[in-house]
């Protein structure tokens, strides 16, 4: 009887991991392996310190970790105009002013804790030079699934917390 227990038990445990092969698998990840890959920016939304929302521009972008510990973000305002000139070394004052202000990106390295669900960043360069080595860099993995990150930016550097979301890109 024991025998029969036995191999009825591991058949039902083969076939499990077939019929749920993703179950157990993204628990066994580290959060720094489930980030790995770029992520699509698709929403986020803005609060202040008095909890009142701060509108948000219409956004395109993406965020990129690597194994290796190296990340890169860009969000770019979808709205942004076009040069009348053609010439991306020739912008009008008002376009080049459109562009600056509309524009985010940032690369450098970053690290995991893996116990608070933290990214800490250190900003090697920016469209936004004061990041770069900014102290306190850091985004909370506030969820994450096979296809979809949600992180918080716990204070912006003008003072608004944002809550961001991603989807994984195919």
């Amino acid at each position: 009887m024991s025998g029969r227990f036995a191999l009825g038990f591991c058949t039902i445990a083969l076939i499990s991991c077939f019929a749920f092969p993703n179950s157990g698998v993204a628990q066994g990840k580290s959060l720094k392996d489930q980030l790995v890959g770029t992520w699509i920016y698709v929403s986020s939304t803005g609060k202040r310190e008095d909890g009142s929302a701060v509108q948000r521009p219409s956004l395109q972008g993406a965020v990129t970790y690597t194994g290796d510990g190296r990340f890169h973000f860009i969000t770019v305002r979808t709205d942004a105009p076009k040069y009348a000139s053609g010439d991306p070394a020739r912008p009008t004052p008002d376009e080049a002013m459109a562009i600056a202000s509309g524009v985010v990106a940032y690369t450098g390295t970053y690290t995991v804790d893996e116990s608070t669900k933290t990214v800490h960043a250190n900003v090697e360069t920016s469209s936004f030079p004061n990041l770069v080595s900014a102290p306190n860099q850091r985004r909370i993995v506030t969820s994450i699934t096979d296809e979809e990150l949600r992180l918080t930016n716990p204070r912006t550097p003008a003072g608004i917390t944002l809550d961001l979301v991603f989807k994984r890109a195919k």
